[in-house]
């Protein structure tokens, strides 16, 4: 009798954790990733995103490396319903050669214990050098070309050079000038520049460099950063909370300009209200307004802001809410 209770109540003990693992491991839309091949000095970095879709909160208590080639990062340790994180693999090209590979160990806690392996693997290749390891256009406002450069190192066969660059973003050119070429060293500095007509908000690309010779003929380097639009509305996504039906609530919205302008107009579904002022600012403080109706679940829409600055200068952000039942904590 006593060996049989014991075996129940350890399948019972694996089925929960068995659960658990699950439950984590459903929050994340990948689980592995392949950097492929890689300059040595190359900034590499995936983010393996993950969303809290439950009631309970979720905390994460660590993230450990199995590998110093793979540095994990993780950007927020406690989701409410709906919240987004990251955990950031920054690929370690700088100390490491050839090929490596990585299992990233996140460990949850609340609201109840569980682990999720996340893999990561590339080749770090030794005769590609990038100098810096990426481009970085940091701030840039919209309507205003920016430039940068890198430097590309190549140590082997005298022939190597760069037939082409390409990028996915339109408002993305670069060219590449040859520095030297001599004893099997060759050097390149590649231009990068960003057109005047680049899109509002944050970008996350990545160039293609192609090359003549080797088994791995292409490079790539990653560039990264923001356009600042004339019209901007922080944060991009508010989320108001959850909420019982017939419950409300309000959130201020920073909404800025780069000079004074008028709000003239907002586009929102009728669950939501936005009230507006008719003074010129520079910086409007926007309260938004949420009542849950009897439809339970998430309630997301994207708000447009007109401004009396032209049909190009506006602004939009998404609103966030969960109706929950009434027996349902808040």
């Amino acid at each position: 009798m006593r060996r049989t209770l014991f075996f129940l109540s350890i399948c019972c003990c694996c089925t929960s954790w068995a659960m658990a693992q699950e439950w984590a491991e459903k929050m994340f839309e990948s689980r592995s990733h392949d950097f492929g091949t890689v300059p040595r000095g190359g900034e590499v970095r995936y983010s393996f995103k993950f969303q809290n879709t439950y009631v309970e909160d979720v905390h994460v208590v660590s993230v450990r490396s199995s590998c110093g080639c793979a540095e994990p990062r993780l950007t927020k340790d406690t989701l409410k319903t709906f919240e987004e994180a990251e955990i950031v693999a920054n690929f370690n090209t700088r100390a490491f050669l050839g090929q490596r590979s990585a299992t990233l160990t996140v460990t949850f806690d609340k609201p109840f214990y569980a682990q999720v392996l996340l893999n990561v693997s590339g080749y770090i290749r030794s005769d590609v050098v990038l100098n810096p390891g990426s481009v970085q256009f940091g701030e840039v406002s919209q309507g205003e070309p920016a430039r940068q450069k890198l430097n590309i190192n190549y140590a082997g066969n005298n022939s190597w050079k760069i037939v082409d660059i390409r990028s996915a973003n339109p408002f993305l050119k670069a060219v590449a000038k040859q520095k030297r070429r001599e004893n099997g060293q060759v050097s390149y500095d590649v231009l990068v520049e960003l057109s005047e007509d680049a899109d509002p908000g944050y970008f996350k690309d990545q160039l293609t460099v192609i090359t003549n010779l080797g088994r791995a003929r292409t490079v790539p380097i990653a560039v990264q950063g923001r356009v600042l639009g004339h019209i901007e509305a922080t944060p991009n996504s508010l989320y108001l909370g959850r909420l019982h039906p017939g419950e409300s609530v309000t959130k201020r919205l920073v909404v800025r300009g780069k000079e004074p302008f008028r709000i003239t107009d907002v586009e929102c579904d009728s669950c939501f209200e936005v009230k507006t002022s008719s003074e010129a600012r520079i910086k409007h403080l926007v309260p938004v307004s949420f009542t849950a109706d009897k439809t339970l679940g998430k309630v997301s829409h994207e708000i447009k802001i007109h401004t009396d600055l032209g049909e190009q200068y506006f602004s939009t952000f998404e609103a966030v809410a969960r109706v929950v039942a009434a027996d349902q904590s808040s």
